[in-house]
């Protein structure tokens, strides 16, 4: 007599796809679409960059305590996939220095929520630059540029960057994938610096996503790190 395992075994007309495998199609499906679409850009005279971006904004009233959840502030504005798009959205978005504090201003590659519990960036951190309120505009200019273009190293492991408008200073934030791949996590500082034209001396901070999920807070407690 067979067993329930034997049974079902033999019932079966393969066995079920395993989750690298199913991942793989998945990404692979990604690919296709992405080639059709550069494709079909190209067709049109269009300019296509390498990634399809969304910008997001994020807007909470200061001092009030509201049961809606961070996920349903985020307001999704508007999607973009070639040079001409970009500069359409970008012309009318409102420029940093008008923007209400606080205010968070969100730039993601298509497919990845700015949520810390987002699978692309559970396992990632985000690198901090803390900037007065008067030059911040030229630094998310450049910030936004160099990541539409796809000019910063290790840029697959990039996930998107934030404009945060504060009281007191506005912080710009780059978020990668993995936050235990020091090579890539140091040469993306390095990149940043290197398009934003810092000085070699200034100090970013770095946090992993988990330590913000166990604190509840983006910037505090970070890791200095020249």
């Amino acid at each position: 007599m067979e067993s329930a395992e034997e049974a079902e075994t033999k019932g079966s007309a393969s066995p079920p796809p395993s989750a690298t495998a199913a991942s793989a199609a998945v990404e692979a499906e990604g690919d296709m679409e992405e080639r059709e679409r550069y494709s079909r850009e190209i067709k049109s005279g269009l300019h296509p960059l390498k990634h399809k971006f969304v910008f997001w904004y994020t807007r909470r009233t200061p001092g009030v305590r509201s049961q809606t959840s961070y996920e349903d502030n985020i307001k999704k504005i508007v999607e973009f996939s070639t040079v001409e798009a970009f500069w359409v959205c970008y012309c009318h978005l409102a420029r940093p220095s008008s923007l209400p504090s606080p205010t968070d201003l969100h730039l993601f590659k298509e497919g990845i929520r700015p949520l810390w519990e987002d699978a692309a960036n559970c396992n990632g951190g985000k690198w901090i630059l803390r900037f007065k309120k008067v030059v911040s505009g030229r630094f998310w200019e450049d910030l936004v540029l160099a990541l539409v273009g796809d000019q910063l190293d290790y840029g697959d492991d990039v996930c998107g960057a934030v404009l945060s408008i504060r009281f007191n200073e506005d912080i710009l934030s780059v978020w990668n994938r993995n936050a235990s791949d020091h090579k890539a996590v140091m040469a993306l500082r390095d990149s940043i610096k290197r398009h934003l034209k810092l000085p070699h001396s200034y100090l970013m901070e770095y946090k992993p996503h988990d330590a913000s999920l166990r604190d509840n807070s983006s910037y505090r407690n970070t890791w200095l790190r020249g």
